[in-house]
């Protein structure tokens, strides 16, 4: 098969050939004979097995999914442009303006990447978890061993049984983080009034959690932003952090980051858990 007859292939294979390891996160090491992402190494950071990814780069898998074509373009740092085009590749739609985006920019995933030795994760509009580093996942728990429907924060904190839910307590207190997140999501509902799975959030929750549709009926609107939080770790104890979260302008995405001050006993434990947790790079549910 000429490339022109796989075009999707051909442009996988050109854009993971650019994309250098350290760019990715990823260590460089020594030996290696490419200067871009090897076929593992691409499939780990979008969440896919390697065989499927040979068989997209070998146009033997012609049907890829919506959530695997985002992965990839996560992944592979692509900008809006090249995402939408990727998206033709594979005869699928891009994504339709005014919905909740799930699409890293280059620059997000640059301040990841710099950023990757703190609990960090990234959030959509609607707080779908989109991506995490290792150290998030050391002090939070793996995402990945949760149910996926889970990984949505709103869900997690209404809808999850309570040996589920993120173990993680507000110095506001509980009824404030719900009653923050509430009015984020109508926050939200008002700048993608069009997204079908923001609908489908919102009609869930008010159905099946009275608490929420409590909240929601109050009609208040507003952002969830910082606070102090306590963790308690199976290993280290209770960490009480500052948990940050930061708006990227033109997407919605939520940088969610935790950080202690320096020299503090939170600081210490922090280091101690960065060097317990595996180096991987960022994850995606994906």
């Amino acid at each position: 098969m000429t490339d022109a007859q796989n075009a999707l292939g051909s442009t996988l294979r050109v854009w993971r050939d650019r994309l250098s390891p350290d760019e990715a996160g990823l260590p460089s090491g020594s030996g290696r004979r490419a200067t871009g992402l090897r076929r593992e190494e691409l499939a780990a950071l979008a969440g896919l097995s390697v065989d499927y990814v040979v068989r997209l780069e070998q146009g033997r898998a012609t049907n890829p999914s919506e959530q695997v074509i985002a992965a990839l373009a996560r992944a592979l740092h692509l900008d809006v442009a090249e995402r939408d085009h990727l998206y033709r590749l594979a005869g699928l739609l891009p994504p339709a303006p005014g919905r909740v985006s799930s699409h890293l920019t280059p620059g997000v995933q640059r301040l990841i990447t710099r950023l990757g030795d703190l609990p960090l994760a990234v959030f959509t509009a609607d707080w779908t978890l989109l991506t995490w580093t290792p150290l998030w996942a050391t002090l939070i728990g793996d995402p990945l061993e949760a149910p996926a429907a889970e990984r949505n924060f709103v869900r997690a904190t209404f809808l999850a049984p309570a040996d589920r839910q993120w173990q993680v307590r507000s110095e506001r207190g509980e009824d404030a983080v719900e009653a923050a997140l509430v009015a984020d999501l109508r926050a939200a509902q008002a700048t993608y009034p069009d997204d079908p799975g923001l609908r489908r959030l919102i009609a869930e929750c008010r159905a099946a959690s009275p608490r929420f549709a409590g909240l929601w009926a109050s009609g208040a609107v507003g952002t969830h932003d910082g606070d102090r939080k306590t963790i308690t770790h199976r290993v280290v104890g209770d960490l009480t952090l500052d948990c940050d979260v930061l708006t990227v302008a033109g997407t919605d995405l939520k940088v969610v980051v935790y950080t202690a001050a320096a020299h503090s006993p939170e600081a210490d434990k922090l280091d101690f858990l960065r060097v317990t947790a595996i180096r991987a790079p960022a994850a995606s549910p994906e």
